[in-house]
């Protein structure tokens, strides 16, 4: 098992930019860390290889996107046992509608969020899809009225 990789204080700061703006230049990131572009470039690097910066990707707006629609949905299955659980996760791997899924603890063996643009796409999805996994107990569907907040940046402070 690989080591987490060990990070300091620039690195972090590098991380927080690239977080807020993941389009910043080298030179850019340079004068807000008080590093020259070279070294900047080494430890971005290094982050990548080392998987910390695991991609870079543009936050499309889901709503204007024409997805409205958020659902978290709970998952019991019958069966905890390895396999079940391995089998479920294989099964929703390619489904785009599910954005996160969670192994959880408690009552639900998992946590999912789903983004469809409509109570009749999420209709289907749960009829075609979800209802159709062997191995399912039982579903509840708790329907998100609002987005209070919503970040992709990790709260990185001083450790």
């Amino acid at each position: 098992m690989a080591s987490e990789p060990r990070i300091d204080r620039i690195d972090r700061h590098i991380l927080t930019l690239l977080q807020q703006d993941g389009r910043l230049t080298m030179q850019e990131i340079s004068d807000r860390v008080g590093l020259s572009p070279t070294p900047v470039l080494r430890r971005i690097r290094l982050m990548e290889e080392a998987g910390l910066i695991k991609g870079y990707v543009a936050l499309v707006d889901q709503k204007r996107a024409g997805l409205p629609v958020s659902v978290f949905v709970s998952v019991r299955l019958e069966r905890q046992r390895e396999d079940a659980l391995l089998r479920f996760s294989k099964a929703i791997a390619d489904w785009p509608e599910v954005m996160e899924c969670y192994l959880m603890t408690g009552r639900q063996d998992f946590l999912l969020r789903v983004v469809v643009a409509s109570l009749e796409d999420y209709d289907q999805f749960l009829k075609s899809r979800l209802t159709r996994l062997e191995g399912v107990a039982s579903i509840e569907s708790s329907f998100a009225l609002a987005q209070e907040k919503y970040t992709s940046a990790l709260p990185l402070r001083e450790m």
